[in-house]
């Protein structure tokens, strides 16, 4: 027996990088896998073919089952097709990996307004659309007296967990996941689902355009394989307790990120005028305040350090 016997499991993006690497560990896990890739490059345009063949090609290689999918996941309806296509194929759903994504970057005062749509959609929108559908069959199934153990690893990024320069579309729709994650995870418990999130590093296609990332000797901390053994994990029957949380996956360091804490309190019994409270925030932060950035930020998670492409 593996951990995922019997379950079956829908990976968005599963066509290359890190969703193919998921694809693959679902499989070797024992799952039945839909591998959904619309077949687009990194500007989100349509190629001539899906990769999503090859891994599908590659599953039953290893004695595997998986089906390919090409739905474009920020398309409500097809959204649905897919989760659908899951159900009718292999007869269940048990688990949504929500990893599809795009790149569009530019500093803030050259983004155009496609540039900012088209990320929001396939990130943010891309990962609403399959988790409204796979929630709704799963609580059906709650409804009906079914033992749900449904589950979603949705997938946020270091940019929008610690900010980078030039990726504020990608980072907002990075961000927003992560707290869409929380959210979700209180929403459907009653039902028996799980949701959870990483924040996954990788040399990639879509990571070689947007950072000097550095090439390791001997272990690859690097390889998008290093992400997959948390998200495999989080969905054995066993994690049931465990929801609504955010991991941060650098080659073999596994980080679950705190959310916003309270921070620095400045109180009084009444309310502030706000020239004694610009003196009171000077006081206490004589040399300012600003985010410590990424960089900076990978180092205090035990990563590698590495920056932003000029």
């Amino acid at each position: 027996m593996t951990l995922l016997d019997g379950k079956v499991a829908i990976v968005t993006g599963a066509g290359r990088g890190i969703g193919r690497a998921h694809a693959l560990a679902l499989a070797s896990a024992g799952a039945r896998v839909i591998v959904n890739d619309l077949g687009a490059s990194l500007d989100g345009k349509r190629e001539g073919s899906s990769p999503a063949d090859e891994v599908v090609e590659t599953i039953r290689a290893r004695g595997g089952e998986a089906v390919a999918d090409r739905e474009d996941v920020a398309d409500f309806a097809g959204a649905r097709r897919m989760v659908d296509r899951a159900i009718e194929t292999f007869g269940r759903l048990d688990i949504l990996v929500n990893n599809a994504g795009v790149l569009r970057d530019r500093m803030l005062v050259n983004m155009s307004e496609a540039e900012w749509d088209a990320v929001i959609a396939v990130h943010l929108k891309g990962h609403f659309a399959p988790t409204r559908h796979a929630a709704a069959y799963w609580r059906d199934r709650a409804k009906a007296g079914d033992d749900v153990r449904g589950r979603v690893i949705n997938t946020a990024s270091p940019s929008g967990v610690f900010g980078n320069v030039g990726q504020s579309n990608y980072g907002a729709a990075k961000a927003g996941i992560a707290a869409f994650t929380v959210i979700v995870a209180q929403e459907l418990g009653r039902y028996g689902v799980t949701v959870n999130c990483i924040a996954p590093n990788a040399r990639t296609r879509m990571t070689e355009s947007a950072f000097e990332l550095p090439d390791g000797e001997g272990f690859n901390e690097l390889a998008p394989e290093n992400n997959s053994p948390i998200v495999v994990a989080l969905c054995a029957d066993e994690a049931q307790g465990i929801t609504g949380q955010v991991f941060h996956v650098f080659g073999g360091a596994v980080n679950m990120l705190q959310p916003w804490a309270a921070g620095e309190l400045y109180a009084r019994e009444e309310r502030w005028e706000p020239q004694e409270l610009l003196d009171e925030l000077l006081a206490r932060l004589p040399y300012g305040a600003a985010p410590t950035g990424l960089a900076a930020s990978m180092e205090a998670v035990g990563a590698g350090a590495y920056a932003p492409k000029s």
